[in-house]
């Protein structure tokens, strides 16, 4: 029981944490998270032949479902996906070193499209972190900070081709439900400046690490269209 309690806990580590120097919100813990993770992948440090680790992948991934608790409704399910795909994904990280080796277990079962496969997980977490990174590269391109836009045209480009109408339908009712833009720094515990700071942070952080994951996939023959 204690055990499944401190794993909850995991998810819901946003609680900001003030020093008198430093202010921890939930995006610059996240941020950092990514920033340790990126820095794995630089040409310096080889992850050619040992791979990305899946526990830090991992741990990195927990922070992010703060952010999509924040806006509200109308990522309700999304929240649910990427925290049910990246438990499974942290459970898988007590038997397997990699990202590499969920792929390779998958490609050899022939079960990386199966429902329920790690390789189908980390697929959709993939796609969460991408989300998060697309509704912060709109929301940063317009003076207006309209989130409403924002996650509209970020969903519409990362999530939509991949779920069912019904899904898309109940997305987009929901964009109405989104905090403004206001709302949003407060719940983040961010200023103006901060947030730009670290939303461009996270952008650019996350994006080495997507791309490796589509490598994965790539180099072993998957297409990337589900």
């Amino acid at each position: 029981m204690e055990e499944e309690e401190e794993e909850e806990d995991t998810f819901e580590d946003a609680v900001c944490t003030k020093t008198p120097s430093r202010v921890n919100t939930p995006l610059s813990v996240i941020t950092e998270a990514f920033e340790n993770l990126a820095d794995l992948l630089k040409p310096d440090i080889s992850t050619d032949e040992d791979g990305l680790s899946l526990d830090a992948f991992c741990n990195a991934c927990t922070h992010v479902s703060i952010l999509f608790s924040c806006l509200g409704l109308a990522f309700k399910f999304a929240e649910m996906e990427y925290i049910s795909k990246v438990k499974d994904l942290v459970e898988a990280s007590k038997t397997l070193d990699t990202l590499q080796n969920i792929l390779d277990l998958d490609v050899e079962n022939e079960t990386v499209k199966t429902p329920g496969s790690r390789s189908r997980n980390l697929r959709r977490v993939r796609q969460g972190l991408d989300l998060i990174r697309a509704i912060f590269e709109q929301f940063l391109m317009t003076d207006e900070y309209s989130l409403k836009n924002a996650a509209t045209t970020a969903y519409t480009e990362v999530c939509a081709p991949f779920h069912t109408w019904a899904v898309r339908t109940a997305v987009y009712a929901g964009m109405y439900t989104l905090p403004t833009r206001d709302q949003l720094l407060l719940r983040l515990n961010e200023t103006d400046q901060s947030v730009e700071k670290n939303m461009r942070r996270y952008m650019e952080a996350s994006r080495p690490i997507i791309e490796y994951i589509d490598k994965l996939y790539i180099e072993r023959n998957i297409k990337l269209d589900w």
